[in-house]
């Protein structure tokens, strides 16, 4: 049996989600964040020695990082599903870059994005107002021109493809659904319709549903 160690306000939503796409069973077993901290909590640990989610045991291995689950349980259970067939190499090279990308090159923008807002927030009150002119900075300099440029690729990208990588949802879509839930949690997408609607797209696909229905809706950090 697949136990899913599945912590609140995380990435584990997408690892249930192709769980559910290729109707396998699994135990879902629920961790909350510390009420001030926000941290995972020191029993995760007993899982991995991280104490981060998602993670999940199979039997005796225990397997961590969304994109190596992924890869794990499409390779080990997917018997063709979700993922594009070698044949067709342009777009297996496609789901691999995606799968990859999601974490290496988006994920860190908007994990400094996160942190950058909640400086202001967690500053004592005399240096809020200089705490406050540092976040604004680095987000008008850097931050937001670099994300402007990721969504308008991920967009175009979408706009000739549908999705990201092989049949729907492929393990490449299922990767990038978080980041882009959470861009689509924290502003308009107005700019971005092919984003807008691949976000629309997982919300309506029924194994996702599912997800929902036992795990409750996804929420994001600060929220």
């Amino acid at each position: 049996m697949i136990h899913v160690h599945h912590l609140e306000k995380s990435r584990s939503h997408r690892i249930l989600w192709l769980l559910e796409a290729l109707e396998l069973d699994y135990e879902l077993v629920v961790y909350q964040r510390d009420g001030k901290t926000q941290q995972a909590p020191d029993s995760l640990k007993k899982i991995h020695p991280l104490g981060k989610s998602p993670v999940i045991t199979d039997g005796d291995l225990t397997v961590a990082e969304s994109g190596a689950i992924i890869d794990y349980l499409v390779q080990r259970y997917g018997q063709g599903r979700c993922q594009p067939s070698s044949d067709d190499m342009r777009a297996w090279v496609d789901y691999r870059y995606w799968l990859h990308y999601a974490e290496g090159s988006l994920m860190p923008l908007l994990v400094m994005q996160l942190v950058f807002s909640q400086i202001p927030k967690q500053s004592p009150w005399l240096i809020k107002p200089l705490a406050k002119g540092i976040s604004d900075t680095v987000s008008k300099r850097f931050l937001a021109p670099q994300l402007k440029q990721h969504l308008s690729f991920i967009n175009q990208h979408l706009s000739a493809q549908g999705n990201f990588a092989g049949p729907w949802p492929s393990g490449a879509d299922i990767q990038m659904s978080f980041p882009l839930q959470a861009v689509a949690a924290v502003q308009s997408l107005e700019k971005y319709p092919a984003i807008a609607a691949f976000v629309s797209r997982i919300e309506q696909d029924a194994a996702w549903q599912r997800v929902v229905e036992r795990a409750g809706p996804l929420t994001m950090p600060g929220q």
